[in-house]
């Protein structure tokens, strides 16, 4: 064992030190501790909430959508689905028709938001249409050829919805009749009821089949999107410009990055936020570790007198007091990073923290925590931990032993 090191374990557990010393000692590992604890959960909390939401993002819309400005929609969608598909990345293409209609059910009346699809290819590739939580995933006409309709658990809960149930929806796209415009009106059957685990599409969307979509709208054999799903989403950017070359003059191609870009750069900032003002925290504890030093430095005066004047060099002596501070850091930190990332875990796999999913369109608090967040957060608790340290050490080395001892 270095002489250093073992002057600096026995100087911190000492049980003659001052109890107030030793009480400052303590407040420093727990300020340290506190810091970052607090930190690595809310940064996993952070990372969750993003990681969640992407998640969810990604899988119930497009990567990249791609239209037609000003053409009233894209007319050889077939052929331009096959076309685009076959772009390097690109794992499917399927045409859509998105149209805002009035849904009336037993007197009542909302607007939502209708998606006609291909039911085979968008089964694919929707995970919403993956997790029907009542009825089936059948989009066949009943025996009397009302089309069917498959609804957001949120809406089918709030209106008391049920397979079997019919309802009308009404088309703000009316047709010309000798009594002026009128709107198109449909009854649709519900069979089944997804849960996407996102508030905002389970509140206000419902599917059908892109015929009935098009008769709806009375717009004829066209739709107004291609949406692409993406073996790499991250690839949206580069690929949507490959995608709007390839499919001619007039096309426009956005991402889900775009589409969301304001609400990541949110989640971004909160998290830039959160590390700062949490890591005052740390800082604070960083002045505990200071004082700890300083009150050791004049309590240990004597000590260190006799040690220069055996012969310690000034190097060693400051070396003795920078383990001191450094083993309070180290401590605090391993012990942070022990509770935040067991809080952490326990908190995310049991969902113990309820949200409410109309304001942070998830259920519960997502907890994903990161390693190198846990890395960097423990560099510089550690190196505010170390500067914290250098001017007591400083300032022990810098005593001289002849002034002390004078009288003794």
């Amino acid at each position: 064992m270095r002489f250093e090191w073992f002057v600096a374990r026995r100087y911190l557990r000492s049980p003659y030190r001052p109890a107030v010393l030793r009480l400052v000692t303590l407040f420093s590992v727990v300020g340290v501790a506190a810091g970052v604890a607090t930190l690595v959960i809310a940064l996993s909390m952070n990372t969750g909430f993003r990681e969640t939401l992407q998640d969810r993002l990604l899988g119930v819309t497009a990567h990249i959508s791609l239209t037609h400005p000003g053409s009233g929609g894209i007319h050889d969608y077939e052929a331009l689905a096959a076309k685009l598909a076959a772009l390097p990345g690109v794992k499917s293409v399927t045409p859509a028709v998105y149209q805002p209609v009035l849904m009336s059910f037993a007197g009542d009346a909302r607007g939502v938001v209708t998606k006609g699809i291909d039911p085979q290819r968008e089964e694919h590739s929707d995970e919403a249409l993956r997790h029907i939580v009542a009825g089936k995933l059948d989009f066949s006409a009943d025996a009397d050829g009302i089309g069917a309709l498959v609804v957001g658990h949120q809406l089918a809960s709030e209106w008391k919805l049920a397979p079997g149930d019919y309802v009308t929806l009404i088309s703000p796209q009316g047709r010309l009749t000798p009594f002026g415009l009128l709107p198109r009106t449909r009854r649709f059957r519900i069979t089944g009821v997804f849960d996407s685990g996102f508030y905002d599409y389970d509140e206000n969307w419902c599917f059908l089949t892109l015929a009935a979509a098009q008769t709806l709208s009375g717009a004829g054999d066209i739709v107004n999107v291609l949406e692409f799903r993406l073996q790499q989403p991250e690839r949206a950017e580069e690929i949507a410009r490959a995608a709007e070359q390839a499919a001619g003059p007039g096309f426009a191609a956005s991402t889900w990055m775009d589409q969301n870009r304001a609400l990541f750069r949110a989640l971004r900032l909160e998290k830039l936020v959160t590390a700062v003002f949490i890591g005052l925290i740390t800082f604070v504890a960083g002045l505990n570790i200071l004082v700890v030093l300083s009150m050791t430095v004049t309590d240990k005066a004597r000590d260190v007198a006799v040690l220069m004047s055996m012969g310690a060099r000034r190097a060693q002596i400051r070396t003795i007091f920078l383990w001191q501070g450094i083993s309070i850091g180290a401590t605090g930190t391993l012990i942070g990073l022990a509770v935040g990332y067991l809080f952490s875990g326990i908190a995310g796999a049991y969902r113990l923290i309820p949200l409410d999913p109309q304001v942070y369109a998830v259920p519960y608090v997502p907890f994903h925590p990161s390693v190198m967040d846990g890395v960097w957060i423990a560099v510089v608790a550690m190196g505010i931990a170390t500067l914290a340290t250098i001017l007591p050490a400083r300032a022990a080395s810098r005593l001289l032993p002849v002034e002390i001892l004078r009288y003794e």
